[in-house]
């Protein structure tokens, strides 16, 4: 399933224009990432919560030449499924 998936569902649901669900769609995610870009949660009830995680600096190897090659301090989303997706899943 893609966006393009996504956004034919949308339709289907709710009528109107293909080009106005995929608009809505769209929101969705541009809302998601700037909100995780400023740093903040995003919890929706019984799906699940959007979050952004420091990774601490650390040292790893390089596999194929066994080198020490430092991985700097990064910022990742993360997301946390909620119960009623879980259990839908199960």
């Amino acid at each position: 399933m893609n966006k393009a998936n996504i956004a034919d569902a949308v339709f289907e649901k709710i009528g109107g224009t293909k080009k106005a669900a995929e608009d809505a769609v769209e929101t969705v995610f541009d809302f998601i990432t700037s909100s995780l870009k400023k740093g903040e949660d995003i919890s929706v009830a019984g799906f699940g919560v959007f979050a952004v995680k420091q990774r601490a600096a650390r040292e790893a190897r390089n596999p194929r030449t066994g080198e020490t090659v430092h991985v700097p301090t990064t910022t990742v989303p993360k997301f946390r499924a909620g119960k009623s997706l879980k259990d839908a899943v199960k």
